[in-house]
């Protein structure tokens, strides 16, 4: 009898036991998604709830709540575990690196373009990074694709293809020309040497592409990557010079021909082979022609007077140099954010921000935005459009009164965003979609 009462108080404690475990656990789940709710309630609120480029969509049927996804991430915020699935939070400040993709043991994530609402204007390329004109290839940020391990990837496989696809002799002077000295460029002229192809860059800046542009104290953001002929680079923080000096270092050890302040004017196809023309009225014959320019495209400009004098400038590139300078950033996005900073130590800054509140940045940026308004050392003028640029002031219009007001000025940044080249890609003939939700990466 005894043993029967001791059973069952053994039995009674293990079921007891599993019950709280149970109910502990559900307790758990439910407040983590109460956070995670909360958390996509202020997104929504702050507009950063919808995607704007690359972003991961998950499927809830395939998603078993690992939390690699989310792990794996360096930003933050953008993926949470809501009713024991990961969900979208942030999405507009992802980045599109794919690190959750890659880190999902069930499958579970596709990285996608757009959205059912939002279209993203894309050219047009099938799975070997052909565009609808036989013979021209688009890799990196133009295709979709940004960061500095899918450009790469890219750029590799588009020479992959190209050399599988390689028809009869030519009488052209290359092979193939590549537009664009960025990592998708860098990676594809690796590649094309290592297949013995006949191979020439064409840069219209400098060595770096959209790289080149970032101020040169900030840290890019990348992963392992495999560079042809080269082998593996493990980074995961370095500064801009540093992967500058990478780029630089591999054009000279493996003889990459480079022609940089080369940007591309016209691209015409006549009796097998393209004509590639630049501005400076040089003119080259090529088989093959690698586009990856980067989805910037020109920077935009705001078309107000005086935005042709020599104090504006559309990138930030030696921050350090500049001192005590009447500064104005126009833009509220990271670009503007960073450079702003940057220049906040031995200068007098303002910046101009048309919205009313700081939107989808990252929130490092965030943060580092607000302390600086907090200890002064920055002037934030929210809700205000620059409408003349003079060569001691600027005038602003606020927008939600229509008063003007001029400030003394030395040198003027402008971050205003890029514009897709479509009239260059049209010009050529390549075909423009919108994609509205599409993959671009799935299991």
């Amino acid at each position: 009898m005894e043993s029967i009462i001791e059973n069952i108080l053994i039995y009674g404690f293990v079921i007891i036991l599993c019950f709280v475990a149970v109910f502990y656990y559900l307790w758990k789940q439910r407040k983590n998604s109460r956070i995670v709710d909360e958390k996509i309630k202020i997104a929504k609120q702050e507009g950063l709830y919808e995607p704007v480029s690359l972003h991961p969509v998950v499927d809830e049927h395939k998603c078993i709540k690992t939390e690699a996804c989310i792990a794996a991430c360096p930003e933050k915020d953008i993926l949470g575990i809501r009713n024991g699935k990961a969900t979208i939070i942030n999405a507009s400040r992802c980045v599109g690196h794919g690190a959750c993709f890659h880190a999902c043991p069930t499958q579970a994530i596709t990285l996608c373009i757009g959205t059912e609402k939002r279209g993203v204007d894309l050219p047009h390329v099938n799975q070997n990074f052909e565009t609808n004109i036989q013979g021209i290839y688009i890799a990196g940020e133009l295709g979709g694709m940004g960061l500095i391990k899918n450009s790469v990837e890219q750029g590799k496989q588009a020479i992959e293809n190209i050399v599988k696809s390689k028809g009869k002799s030519h009488n052209a002077t290359y092979d193939l020309i590549i537009v664009g000295a960025g990592p998708a460029g860098i990676s594809a002229a690796l590649a094309a040497k290592k297949h013995n192809l006949n191979a020439m860059i064409l840069e219209q800046d400098t060595i770096g592409g959209t790289v080149f542009t970032f101020p040169r104290s900030k840290i890019v953001m990348t992963s392992p990557m495999d560079l042809p002929l080269y082998g593996k680079v493990k980074l995961f923080e370095t500064r801009k010079s540093e992967l500058l000096d990478l780029w630089k270092s591999l054009i000279a050890k493996y003889d990459i021909s480079l022609i940089e302040n080369a940007k591309v004017e016209a691209i015409n196809h006549e009796d097998h082979i393209f004509k590639v023309k630049t501005l400076n009225g040089d003119e080259f014959t090529t088989q093959n022609v690698l586009l990856a320019i980067g989805r910037r495209g020109s920077p935009r400009k705001l078309n107000i007077p005086g935005e042709n004098l020599e104090k504006v400038a559309y990138r930030l590139l030696e921050p350090e140099v500049i001192r005590d300078k009447n500064i104005l950033v126009v833009g509220g996005g990271d670009s503007a954010i960073e450079s702003a900073l940057l220049l906040t130590d031995n200068n007098k800054v303002i910046l101009s921000y048309r919205g009313d509140t700081f939107s989808r940045i990252k929130p490092g940026n965030s943060q580092n935005i607000n302390d600086a308004i907090k200890n002064g050392s920055i002037e934030v003028k929210f809700n205000t459009n620059p409408v003349k640029i003079e060569n001691e002031s600027v005038t602003f219009i606020n927008t939600k009164d229509n008063s003007e007001e001029t400030i003394a000025n030395d040198l003027v940044y402008i971050f205003a965003g890029g514009e897709l080249p479509t009239e260059f890609l049209q010009k050529i003939g390549i075909q423009i979609t919108k994609k509205f939700g599409e993959a671009i990466l799935k299991h």
